[in-house]
């Protein structure tokens, strides 16, 4: 790995303290031939002509196999502050990781090579770094005021993604995956020690260490639109993704990452959240309970009732009981809040009612003579569906966190 300062073409040496240039943008590259040379003379002349702050570019290239590495070094003799850093693996995370951890500047961000994000959102995005207020600033598609341009299959994965997140990392930030983030070099320094990810999971993991650090995360929102020409492997991608929630999870609860030794004293005191396998085991209890009481009485009423009014109803004083029983033994709140937990946990009922009534309703459609015992497998099926959707919906939605009426114990 060498850092190549045009034209003199020597490497670079780990910089000194204290920054020289306000903030250093690394834009990684691989195979980037028809884009780069466009995309960084539109960035060189955003930041010469309209940027407030002092800056330069880093082109990293993550072991191109095309011209990318000989369209950067002529692109660093040509434009002033533009430099390469030209890496013998690839990784995104990798990349970032050496320049950052390289880098002289007080801000050091990075933006994908398509520029798929509008540059006004620059300066919102490094202003709150610079001035001390925040550690950390992400652009996100996913904010209210954000305009984004992209295909139903890239929201859906994007949003997917990010209640995921939330669901079993607790993450508190919306869009982990936008290609526009900066953080102040001191704080990269602290975090990137932590962080293993050398692909795409690399900011996710450095959001989620940064935010359980107490850091304080500023997001803005962006104009964003989709590169259609993305080569990025959706499957690989995703996939490591999950490892990687699995294994940052499994590091944060059990303590193997020393976030004491990352916090700093004006951080903000984030709370850690609380443990999924626990909620996971308490939850199972009160949903096992739940639906045996559930079936005894849909078939107690099913002797006086069709079996469309037995569901409901069955249903109904199960879910007024499912909600509390989570409330007070799985989620641990106390205080006021119940009605409002229990009108939520009612909305969550109706997205049960619709799985289960719908599951009865094609059974009567396929075979209209139906037996008592097929009906109670289809409900069976139908219910345990729902109670996978019932527990994101209460731990991301219902019981996420500290009410405003009630405290979370």
């Amino acid at each position: 790995m060498a850092l190549i300062d045009e034209p003199t073409r020597t490497p670079l040496m780990t910089p000194a303290r204290p920054a020289t240039t306000d903030v250093e943008i690394v834009v990684p590259v691989y195979n980037e031939e028809a884009a780069l040379e466009a995309s960084v003379r539109r960035l060189h002349a955003y930041l010469r002509d309209t940027f407030p702050f002092t800056s330069r570019v880093v082109i990293a290239d993550n072991a191109s196999t095309d011209g990318t590495l000989a369209i950067a070094e002529r692109l660093s003799r040509e434009l002033a502050g533009v430099r390469v850093l030209h890496l013998d693996a690839k990784g995104r995370g990798h990349a970032l990781a050496e320049a950052w951890g390289a880098s002289d500047a007080a801000v050091v961000a990075y933006m994908d090579v398509d520029l798929s994000t509008d540059l006004r959102a620059l300066p919102p995005l490094i202003a709150p770094l610079l001035s001390g207020h925040s550690d950390v600033a992400i652009g996100t598609r996913l904010a209210r005021g954000s305009r984004v341009v992209r295909g139903p299959k890239r929201e859906l994965i994007s949003r997917t993604y990010n209640l995921m997140l939330h669901t079993f990392l607790r993450a508190r930030f919306s869009d982990a995956q936008c290609g526009f983030k900066a953080i102040r070099a001191d704080r990269a320094r602290q975090l990137l020690p932590y962080v293993e990810d050398g692909g795409w999971f690399f900011d996710t993991e450095l959001l989620v260490l940064a935010e359980r650090a107490g850091l304080r995360i500023h997001e803005v929102p962006v104009d964003w639109t989709d590169d259609p020409d993305s080569r990025v492997d959706i499957a690989a991608t995703a996939w490591g993704d999950i490892r990687g929630m699995a294994r940052v999870g499994r590091a944060l609860a059990t303590g193997r990452i020393p976030l004491s030794s990352l916090r700093e004293p004006d951080a903000i005191d984030v709370p850690a959240p609380p443990r999924l396998i626990g909620q996971v085991v308490r939850f199972a209890i009160v949903g096992v309970a739940s639906t045996l009481a559930y079936l005894l009485l849909y078939l107690l009423l099913r002797h006086v009732m069709e079996a469309q009014a037995a569901n409901a109803v069955a249903l109904i004083v199960t879910t007024v009981a499912n909600t509390a029983a989570n409330r007070a033994f799985t989620f641990r709140t106390a205080g006021g809040g119940q009605l409002r937990h229990q009108l939520q946990g009612l909305l969550v009922f109706g997205l049960g009612l619709i799985l289960t009534s719908g599951g009865l309703r094609l059974l009567h459609v396929i075979d209209p003579d139906g037996t008592r015992l097929e009906e109670v497998i289809v409900l069976v099926a139908a219910n345990v569906a729902a109670t996978l959707l019932r527990f994101l919906l209460f731990r991301h939605w219902v019981f996420r966190g500290p009410a405003d009426e009630g405290t979370t114990r």
